[in-house]
Parts: C-alpha cells; structure tokens; sequence
C-alpha cells in the first residue's frame, strides 16, 4: 500500500518515522536485505543505545527502498536518538485496539488484517480513512494519556515537517505510525509553540550503522520493541498476494515434513478448506492468521499443539535472518570483533569444527579469551568441552558460526567498544547483583577464564559479600567446586591462586562445620541436594584444598555419618566416603547398615562407582542380605532409590556385580530352593514390571 500509494503522489522528499542521526544510513539501503535495525548509541557511553528495526513488510522499509529505487531524498523525522535514547516517558494508548473493539474484534491483528492488509482500496482513501479514524480516537484522549515523549516526538515532526516544505517546492510524503497522523495535520499549532516543547533537549554524539536482525527479534515476545507477534506471517502476506492460504499450508507440510511428521497434499487440501469455511462463517474477507492456525491444528497437526507451536516458530514468527553489505559501517564492538578473528585466524565457518588449544601457547591462550568473552556476552561461537580431562593447560572447543549472532554481537555493543571491555562490564555488572554464594563464585571463575582483572576483584568481592550473609551450609559448600576449579587454574589465567585459595578454604571451613545439621531432619528433595553437595565438594576438596582443610573435611564427614537424624542420602554416601578412604572398615560398615532403618541410607551407600563395593566379598553380602530381607512394602519404598543409584553405575560394572551374582560368590545363610518363595516372587517382579 505504501509503495503504490507514493508511486502515485510522485513526492520530492519522503519522511519518514525514525532517529535523524540515521539519515548518512540511508545510502547503504540497497546493501541490505530485511529484516534488518538501525543501532545507534551516544559516542561517550556506548552502552546507552538502542534498535529501531525493519521488516520487508515494514510501511518505513518499503517507503525507503522505493525512495532508493527512484531517486527520492529520504530523511528520518522523528525525535533526536540524542534525546531520546534515555527517555523513559511513553504513552500507553493501544488505538488500533480501540478502533477493533469498537468494531466488534476481540483481536486488534485479527482487525487491522481485515480493514487494511485484505482491502482492496485505493492507498490514499485508505490512508484517508485510517487518519479519520485515528482523529476519532484522538479527540477522546487528554495530553496526560498521551505522555511527555509522545509530546516531544510530535513537536519534533512538525519542526521536521516545516522543514522539509520550505527546502522542496513539490509534494512531501510523510510515513509515521497512523497514531501521530492527527498531529501532523492542519492547523497545526505554531512553530513558536513547538520550539517552546522542545528547548533543552541533550546534545550529544551519536554514531549507528545498520545491523542483521531476525524475525524472532522482530517479534514482540523478544522485548525489543517491533510490536509484531507474527512477522513471518506478515512476510508471508507481503510476498504472496495471491494464494496466500495454500501457500501457507503448503510451507507447513514441509516443516512437519521436515521432522518426520506426516503431512499430505491431501491434509493440505483439506486445512485450506477449512480455513476458507472458517472465514465465510466469521464473515471474514479471507482467512486470517487465527483461521489457519485453528485448520493447521485440527488438520495437519490432528489437534496435537506440540507440532502446532513447530509451524508457529519457523512459520508465524519465523526464522529469517537478514543480512548488511561489506560498505556499511560496523559497530565498534563487531569491528573489534572482526580485527580479533582475523588476528587469530579464526574464521567464522558455519561447519562446526573441534578446536584445541594450549594455554602455553600465546595464540591459543589469546583465542580461548575471545571464546570466553564472547560466551559471556551471550555469543556462544565456540562451547567448551568439559567432559574431557585434558590437564591445566589444555583446552578443547566445539565451533560453529551462527549468522544469529550478528544479532547478538549487536545487542552486546552497548556493553563496551571492545569484545574485552564489553565482557568485563557485563561480569562487574553482574558481581554487583550476585545474591547467592554459587552465584558469585560462577562469576568470580568465569572472570578468572577472561583474564580480566577487574571482573577478578568484582567477583571476589561479591563472594565475599555473598559468602558473609549467608548461613546454609550447603549453599556455602556448593559454590566450592567452581572455587576449586579457578584455584586449580588460575595460575594459568595469570591470577594468584593463592588469593583464591584463601576464599576457597573460608567457605569450606563454614560449610564442613554446619554439614551434619544441615542434614538433620530435612526432606526427600533436600536429601538429594544434600548428596549431590557432598560429591561435589569431596571432589572439590581433593582437588585444591590444603592438607588442614581436608582434614576439616574428612571430620565433617565422619560426623555426618555418625549423625543418627541425619538424612540418609547424605549419611550413607559420607559412609561410602570414609570407607573408601579406609576410615571406616568393612566390620564398622556392616554395623551402620543393620543399624539403619531408611533404604536411603544403603542408596546414598550405593551411589557412585561400584567397582570398590564388588571387590568387597563380605560387604556385598551385607547390602545383598539386606535387600532381600526387606518386606513388600519396604522393598515398594526402597526400589526408586535403589534403581537411580544403580542406574548410575557404568554398564562394565553393572555387569560385573551381575556376575558376582550369577557366580554364587554372596554367601547366603540357606541355599535350599524354595519354589512357594520362587513362585511369590517371580508374581511380584510381574506386577512391577
């Protein structure tokens, strides 16, 4: 409507709704390919910026390439980015909301697709229309409904407009959101008034270059402002004005297709007709977006909304990315970006590929920085692999190159100019809203991995901070194997490790000493954490904690097994400990495991590795007598927990403890075969199975 309507009005000038710092952009148009955003940020403090974004359907995107196409200057209109990058004062009026209420619609989309994107009008009279409608809505709501920043944009446009009339002798084609349409209409009020609202606005400078964006940014749910809930469903309008709706389904059947769901011409078929009856009984012009999705649900998705919300997000909202030529300017963070890659040779391929590197080399230990920074900064091109030892100075990453994280790259510039300071600000800004030990331990080892000192001294204080309020002892104890791993490497990263391991130990000392009461008389749920804590820092322990400290450790353990009110998860896997370690032995085991009533205990026993518990004759005797001891309604309790600590055996030693079974090497009291107890169990194993 856009195109046709200025290809008919011819104007000299065409002005459109955005920041006039963007207007030296405008040139680079032809360069790119929607969606796509301006970004624009104050020169001073590149992290006060912001998007204003455009889909290949966008009313402003369409009138700029048109310009582009024929020759037409184009200005940008709207108030300064230097005025308003901060500015927090909107209105809240809804009026397209207002005018399908009015008409009898529950859904504005559902309204504005009637009345506008299926009308057969002519551009102007509609455009016409929609201003009447819009001075309606207008005349019904005060200047305080409106807002101060509504205010300031409209005087600005006018100024703006005034402008244009007395540079250009021809026609001046204005395109801007249909709310402000009312404003910019004669009589409008004097040039005096206006410069009056707008004195004092801030200067200050202002730099932008054009960025790729996606139609999942684009969409309303991402925060970023577009107010479209479906731009690929508008993309979908825009670029196929006949045979929308079979189109339409005809994508769906291939992205059901795709996932090896069924989809059929024939379900294709079938969903259109229903779309079409769906229309003529909502007395609809043509099916809309709600009347494709309800056939796309009964038809190919057979009433099943897990494959409908797959046709939503590649379709409704889509998955196109758009794309910035080589001439258009770059933000200072992807040009840092860009510089970084080149200098390491480190391409950005969409072929995922391993990377290793040494840390004592310095390329390697410089590429795992820019790794590390940009995971930080929410880019993750490379995914640690940490499920391979491979030593302190080694390293191993999975890459793969998204074209999304242009987008991400993006939104990160107003984090800093440079990949390094971008990522240190975002991890100072973090420290300071850490309120969780954990929490601030995460942070204070990532910044350890960046090898960016005042990130270091951010998160250390957080955790010092943290560490201080805090009175749980597993909270305490669960933030000691990151600890432990930034200890270990930190001399690697260039931090004193010694700095570190004085944290390390305060919290260990605090967390071993309320281990055995934190334990006491808590849930089920809580048991399970308790245990997973206890592994976790036994291991951090071994791995960085002095000799003193380790003692501290082995004491709380010996306490929490001995402790009568203790959980039995924690209990008994701390029994495994000691026995492991040789502090408790087979005799003392055996004592603890009749003593105990709960099965929680023998499965907190059990967790973990089962190549010591096999080796062990007369102690796998014990848990075995043990089982089969337990009566039917204590075995019904007791198989959950038996089976999660068995299921996390290795498959070798599963097999080998099936073996010691099978073997007969568990002496039992009574080996005579009784078939009345053979019978009752093998019924019982049925009935769970």
């Amino acid at each position: 409507m856009v195109a046709a309507a200025l290809e008919r009005v011819r104007p000299e000038v065409v002005l459109i709704e955005g920041p006039p710092e963007a207007d030296a952009l405008t040139r680079h148009v032809p360069d790119l390919t929607p969606p796509v955003a301006l970004l624009l940020h104050d020169e001073s403090d590149p992290s006060t910026a912001a998007f204003w974004p455009f889909a290949s359907f966008s009313p402003e995107w369409q009138a700029m390439t048109w310009a582009a196409r024929n020759g037409v200057p184009v200005r940008f209109f709207d108030l300064p980015a230097a005025a308003s990058l901060d500015s927090e004062g909107h209105g809240s009026v809804d009026p397209i909301g207002l005018l399908a209420e009015a008409a009898g619609f529950d859904d504005p989309e559902r309204w504005w697709e009637d009345v506008v994107e299926h009308s057969a009008s002519d551009p102007i009279d509609l455009a016409k229309a929609v201003a009447e409608a819009m001075a309606s809505v207008r005349a019904e709501v005060s200047t305080d409904v409106l807002g101060e920043h509504t205010l300031l944009r409209e005087a600005y446009m006018r100024r703006s407009l005034r402008q244009s009339l007395k540079d250009f002798d021809g026609e001046v084609a204005v395109v801007c959101g249909a709310w402000h349409v009312p404003a910019l209409m004669p009589p409008l009020p004097t040039a005096t008034s206006d410069n009056a609202l707008l004195k004092g606005l801030r200067r200050r400078k202002i730099s932008g270059t054009w960025v790729p964006w996606s139609h999942g940014q684009l969409a309303a749910s991402s925060g970023y402002g577009a107010g479209v809930d479906s731009p690929g469903w508008y993309a979908h309008l825009w670029e196929h004005h006949d045979d929308v709706v079979p189109r339409w389904f005809a994508k769906a059947c291939s992205v059901l297709r795709a996932e090896d769901l069924p989809a059929s011409t024939a379900s294709a078929v079938e969903a259109v007709r229903l779309a079409d009856t769906l229309a003529a009984l909502r007395e609809r012009p043509s099916p809309g977006l709600s009347e494709v999705t309800e056939a796309a649900l009964a038809v190919l998705c057979g009433g099943d909304r897990v494959p409908l919300q797959l046709v939503h997000r590649k379709l409704v909202v889509g998955e196109r990315l758009g794309s910035v030529g080589a001439e258009v300017p770059r933000s200072p963070l992807a040009a840092d970006l860009a510089r970084l890659r080149k200098r390491l040779r480190l391409p950005a391929s969409l072929e995922p590929r391993q990377l290793r590197l040494d840390l004592r080399k310095d390329t390697d230990r410089e590429r795992s920085k820019l790794l590390q920074h940009l995971e930080v900064l929410g880019v993750p091109w490379g995914k640690p692999d940490r499920t391979s030892s491979l030593g302190t100075f080694a390293e191993m990453w999975q890459l793969e190159w998204n074209p999304a994280f242009e987008v991400a790259v993006a939104v990160a510039a107003r984090h800093g100019t440079t990949v390094e300071q971008a990522a240190s600000t975002v991890l100072c800004t973090d420290a300071e809203e850490a309120d969780r030990v954990a929490v601030a331990s995460g942070i204070l080892s990532r910044a350890v991995g960046c090898e960016l000192p005042a990130a270091v001294e951010a998160g250390r204080k957080a955790l010092d901070r943290c560490a201080a309020k805090a009175t749980d002892a597993l909270e305490l104890l669960g933030a000691v194997p990151s600890l432990a791993r930034t200890v270990r490497y930190g001399s690697v990263r260039g931090t004193d490790p010694e700095l570190l391991r004085v944290a390390l130990h305060g919290l260990l000392a605090r967390g071993a000493v309320g281990l055995p009461l934190a334990c006491r008389g808590v849930d089920d749920e809580t048991g399970e954490q308790a245990l997973s804590v206890v592994d976790d820092a036994h291991e951090a322990v071994r791995l960085a904690a002095d000799e003193p400290h380790q003692q501290t450790w082995w004491r709380a353990l010996t306490k929490l097994a001995a402790e009568p009110d203790a959980h039995g998860l924690p209990a008994g896997r701390a029994t495994r400990l000691l026995w492991e370690a040789g502090s408790l032995d087979t005799d003392a085991v055996a004592v603890r495991l009749h003593r105990s009533v709960a099965s929680a205990f023998v499965a907190g026993f059990l967790r973990g590795s089962a190549t010591l518990l096999a080796a062990d004759p007369r102690l796998f005797g014990l848990i075995d007598e043990w089982l089969t001891a337990l009566h039917t309604p204590d075995f019904d309790d007791a198989l959950p927990l038996l089976r999660r600590a068995i299921s996390e055996f290795s498959p070798a030693e599963r097999r080998l403890l099936g073996e010691r079974v099978t073997s007969g090497a568990v002496e039992r009291v009574d080996d005579e075969w009784d078939d009345a107890i053979a019978a009752r169990l093998v019924a019982r194993i049925r009935e769970l199975l």
